[in-house]
């Protein structure tokens, strides 16, 4: 080949090379991105699970965080309602996702950590429990799950940066999770798969003729382009797989929507339940489950504003107060799920024990909008819990240190995300 053709060539390929099969275009770079190192399914011990609350409001944190550190830490107002709970959990407070702001657009960066500007213009990235479900998602019928209590919006986001829309009827989600499709949905669904991986087929023939013309470094690529196709039809034949098996069956009966919108925890507990049938029949290891901040009454004793107003309280006793009655139930709720989970075995041991629950918020300070400070609680999974870690107030420690020590308790090699460079000081894994 002529060397000029041949610089043009690789040019073309670094830049913008398309694999075309079917009518179908591949980009490279997208390729590349789908590379993949699935946990090993023989591997020793239990599989272990990720699940993230995150609230669209925040809790107001004099009533959140404890007094004193450590294990001997005076639980604060809110976690009076789960004490019992107390060696399962751990509270962080003084952490934050370094460079992000934007107050409610910060949403966003909840689970990405990845600064979008306050014009929430700025491209976002993979959220944790995507970046999870990408490596070990595949051997379940469902890689993720996205959730919420209305609406679409969610902070789970691809690889590309776009976001998941959220499900949000109970309803729906117990049908996707435990209804049988019939056998022509059954076979349409196949059939999707099967076109899928004829299209997949044809771009691996278009990458093996690239390959006999280009130089040793763009084989190397291309190579390692083909491995990540292959990949990809591995997970394609497992879905195509899980198209013909029937889904589990469970004694729960199929949910009822609550039609009022601003029930807010009565959707909670309600949804709450259906993430543990999800759990429990392990139908999917990693799940987001967004509270957005409802604008209306929330239906408790005592309480006759709006959600959303009560947030921007101003520092108003009044409100305040009504505040703390909303956000009581948040927590009390989310301690229901938590024993729900320690209740329920799975070869000998708690489902808790094999599942990290992540409770936080994009807003440290709803009021003022305040995207630092988050409110965090973790409980479950492999992590010595009991303790309280409080960081510096003005000086926030970096959160998404902590995503990095819940990649690594999943058996994900990993030593960074986002702006994460370490596990999280002061959190230990349990030995046993």
């Amino acid at each position: 080949m002529n060397k000029s053709i041949h610089f043009n060539f690789r040019r073309r390929i670094n830049r913008r090379t398309l694999l075309r099969g079917l009518g179908v275009s591949l980009g490279l770079p997208w390729l590349s991105a789908m590379e993949s190192a699935f946990a090993d399914p023989t591997a020793p011990g239990p599989p272990q699970r990720f699940v993230a609350l995150t609230l669209g409001l925040g809790l107001h944190a004099a009533n959140l965080n404890p007094s004193g550190t450590g294990t001997s830490y005076k639980p604060s107002r809110y976690l009076q309602a789960i004490d019992d709970l107390r060696d399962q959990f751990t509270v962080i407070s003084g952490a934050s996702h370094p460079g992000v702001t934007g107050g409610h657009r910060a949403e966003a960066s909840i689970l990405t950590a990845r600064p979008v500007g306050s014009a929430g213009g700025a491209k976002n990235t993979i959220s944790l429990d995507q970046h999870m479900a990408k490596y070990l998602g595949s051997q379940t019928r469902f890689p993720s799950l996205v959730l919420g209590s209305s609406g679409s919006n969610s902070p789970s986001y691809t690889e590309n940066g776009s976001m998941i829309p959220a499900e949000s009827s109970p309803a729906k989600l117990f049908t996707r999770l435990f209804i049988d499709d019939s056998p022509a949905q059954r076979a349409l669904q196949a059939k999707r798969v099967q076109e899928g991986r004829s299209i997949m087929d044809l771009v691996t023939e278009d990458t093996r003729r690239l390959t006999r013309e280009l130089g040793r470094g763009d084989r190397q690529r291309l190579d390692a382009y083909l491995t990540s196709v292959r990949d990809l039809e591995k997970r394609m034949a497992a879905s195509e797989a899980w198209a013909h098996r029937p889904k589990p069956k469970v004694a729960h009966p199929k949910p009822v929507d609550i039609g009022n919108a601003n029930d807010f925890i009565g959707r909670q507990k309600l949804m709450s339940d259906m993430i543990r049938l999800a759990l429990e029949t392990d139908s999917t290891r990693f799940i987001v489950y967004h509270l957005g901040g409802s604008g209306g009454v929330v239906p408790l004793p005592g309480v006759d504003e709006g959600y959303h107003s009560l947030s921007h309280h101003g520092l108003d006793e009044e409100k305040l107060e009504q505040l703390a009655v909303v956000e009581t139930a948040i927590i009390s709720a989310w301690g229901e799920f938590l024993r729900s989970l320690s209740e329920t075995n799975e070869h000998g041991t708690s489902l808790l024990g094999k599942t990290s629950v992540l409770l936080t918020s994009n807003l440290g300070n709803a009021s003022n909008h305040s995207n630092q400070n988050m409110p965090v609680l973790l409980a479950g999974g492999r992590f010595r819990h009991g303790q309280h870690l409080g960081f510096d107030q003005k000086n926030n420690y970096p959160l998404p240190n902590l995503f990095v020590s819940l990649l690594q308790q999943m058996g994900l090699p990993e030593d960074r995300f986002a702006s994460g460079t370490g596990t999280m000081s002061g959190l230990e894994f349990r030995t046993s």
